[in-house]
């Protein structure tokens, strides 16, 4: 099992209002919503979104998601939300580190893993599709360098 993933892609937000409770710090439960963001950029970066996820045929649940808060996040903040793709012959696992924007603290570590579920027969996969292997060979022969941190989106 890999622990460094093959291609990160960062995603930088500014943390809103909406997401803090009465400590000004970020609720628990916001996190996830940040996790989803970065791992947009990564599945974007492979050309295989979610939208090309459903045309090959496949819905990808979250079966796992792990956290470890180690430092809130604050109202006004920003925090730079990085994805690792790590697994993807047997399910896709995706690793994270949330940092504060400015200086690199660690926030938070987190991990999903998602499995393919035939669209025509409900069924989990016990293996990724072709495609997503397709795709994740394509980006590793077009270089032989690290794929870290190609560029950030930024959000806020």
């Amino acid at each position: 099992m890999r622990t460094e993933g093959i291609l990160t892609r960062s995603a930088i937000v500014k943390v809103p209002f909406h997401d803090v409770d009465r400590m000004s710090v970020v609720w628990h439960g916001h996190y996830a919503k940040y996790l989803e963001i970065a791992r947009c950029e990564l599945l974007d970066s492979i050309r295989y979104n979610y939208d090309e996820m459903e045309a090959s045929g496949f819905l990808w649940p979250i079966i796992d998601m792990q956290m470890r808060y180690i430092k809130g996040a604050r109202f006004g903040q920003e925090i730079r939300i990085s994805a690792s793709l790590v697994e993807w012959e047997h399910r896709l696992k995706i690793n994270y580190l949330i940092t504060a924007a400015n200086n690199g603290e660690r926030l938070l570590r987190a991990s999903t893993t998602q499995v393919a579920v035939s669209i025509a027969n409900g069924e989990m996969q016990w293996a990724s599709p072709d495609i997503l292997l397709q795709r994740v060979s394509e980006l590793h022969s077009t270089t032989h360098q690290s794929f870290t941190n190609a560029g950030d989106s930024v959000c806020s």
